[in-house]
């Protein structure tokens, strides 16, 4: 599939120019600066920390690239979360700051420096009559392929086993990522996602529809709908039902776009970084794909029949039980109230079945599966 914006990845793939940052430590992190594109000409730097889990000698590991969303920056302790794990991580501030140290409670988490790139997240609205190469996306991306090679190039890591994640517009980004560099051997997009200027989303971000031209104009060219299509690594796609800055419709839209995903949507789950990197699901399905684990349990099919609502789940490990989400509501996704009932299980040759007539009325439902671990894994949602 032909992208609307193309790089050539094998540029890419020389390290970059890395400077010291001595004012940011943190415990068991390494803190830096590499150099990315210039902006209007002027060269631009990215701040980032890097960590590793012990390795004995001769020992490799995965890793991961860690992207931050909206009013966040480069998280050390996300970093210590994965080498925790037993991986190496990487994560970069892809809006031109630097955290503040140390990190408050509460409020505004970083400040600019004097090297920084284009302002990102909604700002990058108001850029679209800008060079392409001087765009936030573009930085973003070309920062994200640096943070690849850098982690591929430490001693240790196995640079056939990198995956890259992303929380809220962090998980947009991985979404473009996902379609821009195949290097990747995994993507996880935590809420964010594609269909970004579609209508539904557009009632919530009002302030879009007020530069109506610069939209669509950034739908055509960023929107990771364009991007998701061309990917080829297993995804893993984490969101809640009711999340506010990206709604159930386009989330579903967005996986139903990427070649055969899983799924894990918790009723009501509440947005924010912490939350976002909170679910097990995440490293238990690196895990399968990096160091052999158990896999999550994997949906095959769903589908209404005569009323009902049919999933098949293959498992490796034992399920437990299943849910049924459902919702009578109409409107706005961010506002329907979502009900949950337990629904038996049954084993077939290959697998499982869940099955169980829907409720009167219902606008949408999906089912969701939980194994021996305590992970969740959802059925695609229908709309009867």
């Amino acid at each position: 599939m032909k992208l609307p914006i193309t790089f050539e990845v094998d540029r890419y793939t020389d390290l970059p120019s890395i400077h010291p940052a001595a004012d940011h430590k943190a415990p068991g992190v390494k803190s830096f600066f590499f150099q990315n594109e210039d902006l209007f000409g002027k060269e631009t730097r990215v701040f980032g920390w890097m960590g590793m889990p012990y390795l004995r000698a001769g020992e490799s590991c995965p890793a991961m690239v860690l992207v931050h969303g909206g009013r966040g920056t480069a998280f050390d302790e996300w970093v210590r979360l994965w080498n925790g794990r037993g991986y190496a991580a990487i994560a970069v501030d892809l809006c031109g700051c630097v955290p503040l140290m140390p990190i408050p409670e509460i409020g505004v988490m970083y400040r600019r420096h004097k090297y920084a790139g284009p302002e990102g997240w909604d700002a990058s609205f108001e850029q679209m009559k800008w060079k392409t190469e001087d765009q936030w996306q573009f930085h973003a991306a070309t920062a994200l392929l640096r943070a690849h090679t850098i982690i591929a190039n430490a001693k240790g890591v196995d640079p056939d086993r990198i995956g890259v994640t992303g929380i809220s517009w962090g998980g947009y980004l991985s979404c473009l990522m996902m379609g821009i560099d195949p290097r990747y051997k995994a993507a996880i997009p935590v809420y964010g996602c594609s269909f970004m200027t579609d209508s539904t989303r557009q009632e919530i971000r009002y302030q879009d529809k007020r530069r109506r031209e610069e939209v669509e104009a950034w739908g055509k060219r960023w929107d990771a709908i364009h991007y998701i299509p061309n990917a080829l690594m297993p995804s893993l796609w984490v969101s809640g039902t009711n999340d506010g800055a990206y709604p159930f419709d386009c989330f579903a839209n967005s996986y139903n776009s990427a070649m055969d995903p899983t799924i894990c949507v918790r009723v009501e789950m509440p947005h924010g970084h912490t939350q976002g990197w909170a679910p097990n699901e995440i490293h238990y399905f690196t895990d399968a794909l990096f160091k052999g684990g158990a896999p999550l349990p994997r949906q095959v099919d769903t589908r209404t029949e005569n009323g009902r609502i049919v999933s098949r789940f293959e498992s490796e490990r034992p399920l437990m039980k299943a849910t049924l989400c459902y919702t009578r509501a109409t409107g706005m996704w961010t506002d329907r109230r979502w009900n949950q009932i337990g629904v038996g299980l049954e084993e077939e040759r290959h697998g499982y079945v869940a099955s169980v007539e829907l409720p009167m009325e219902t606008t949408a439902a999906f089912i969701n599966v939980t194994d021996d671990r305590g992970l969740l894994v959802s059925s695609t949602h229908i709309q009867p």
